[in-house]
């Protein structure tokens, strides 16, 4: 669920498997870390499923899947992720680039990190979602009480963790409506629930292509493939609304989208929130938090998180920099 493609495009012979899978239900994919430039076709016999019983509406059964503690009756929010003393380096070069990341974050809570560049922010996003580039060197992450860093990364996203990236890759050959069927079904069997079928499944992303206000004809094109900066980060908020992520991590949604592109896209995400579902935010700029609104804002220098506050720190930021910001 790390986006779309999340650390490579897709190779050519996955391409043409998965296009050849068009409308079916039996089949999911996801991609792996031990093998960073394909996709992994998981092909899923037919099985019996329990049908989960809720506590929402009737039809909740064909909407986004969560894992938020269904069962719990407590109204105290929990700890979704715990990031202790968490260190990092580049793969290749060893650079090391995370020196020492503390952060919590709790059920319903929205973040946002802000920062220099190369400060380590998108590093640490692609960290939590387990990229290749990246080699963890010490500390412990902890997602809804189990170790992150011990999950493969289609595991991770399973779990719901969920990130949009910077700069979303194009995958040839694939439409839209292929991947987000098998995705959305992969995630739905991870926890129990009965795939969708076709019918049932053009009902349910319809009504998420409302929220982010794209048109249906959206569905026949390639995924990110000829689309504006601005199409390409609708479409991350489509696969957010899409796979109910209990986690989102929004890296930097907000550039080289104008005006009109930042405004839906935050009320997107708005939409989606729920008491359940959390939002990590990296952004530079206050006018996304100015949309979605985060309870913390963070700032991280030199691969540390060294001052947390409220949404004062990045109205502080706007109007003197971060020389402003005393650590």
């Amino acid at each position: 669920m790390a986006s779309l493609a999340s650390f490579s495009t897709i190779s050519s012979s996955s391409a043409a498997r998965l296009s050849s899978l068009r409308n079916s239900s039996s089949n999911s994919f996801v991609l792996t870390k031990s093998s960073p430039n394909s996709i992994k076709l998981l092909s899923t016999p037919p099985r019996q499923y329990k049908r989960l019983v809720l506590k929402a509406k009737a039809n909740s059964v064909i909407d986004a899947p969560t894992t938020s503690y269904i069962n719990d009756v407590s109204d105290s929010p929990k700890v979704l992720l715990e990031v202790k003393d968490l260190t990092a380096k580049i793969a290749d070069s060893g650079e090391q680039i995370l020196k020492g990341v503390n952060l919590v974050i709790y059920e319903g809570e929205i973040h946002a990190i802000m920062g220099k560049n190369g400060s380590g922010k998108s590093t640490f996003s692609k960290v939590l979602v387990g990229h290749p580039d990246y080699e963890v060197t010490g500390g412990t992450v902890l997602f809804k009480g189990e170790n992150l860093l011990d999950m493969e990364p289609e595991e991770r996203s399973l779990a719901g963790l969920f990130m949009s990236f910077q700069s979303p890759v194009e995958i040839p050959g694939v439409s839209n409506s292929d991947f987000l069927n098998m995705a959305y079904n992969a995630r739905r069997k991870k926890l129990g629930f009965p795939e969708l079928g076709p019918l049932e499944f053009y009902d349910y992303i319809s009504r998420r292509l409302k929220i982010v206000n794209m048109d249906t004809n959206f569905l026949n094109r390639n995924v990110n493939e000829g689309f504006s900066g601005g199409e390409k980060k609708r479409n991350e908020i489509l696969q957010l609304a899409v796979l109910g992520a209990d986690l989102a991590i929004l890296d930097e949604i907000d550039s080289g989208l104008d005006v009109d592109a930042l405004q839906d896209v935050g009320e997107a995400v708005n939409e989606l929130l729920t008491p359940q579902k959390s939002v990590l935010m990296v952004t530079h700029y206050q006018r996304l938090l100015d949309i979605i609104k985060p309870k913390f804002v963070h700032i991280m220098e030199d691969g540390k998180i060294v001052k947390t506050g409220d949404i004062s720190i990045a109205v502080q930021l706007e109007k003197e920099g971060y020389k402003g910001i005393s650590s």
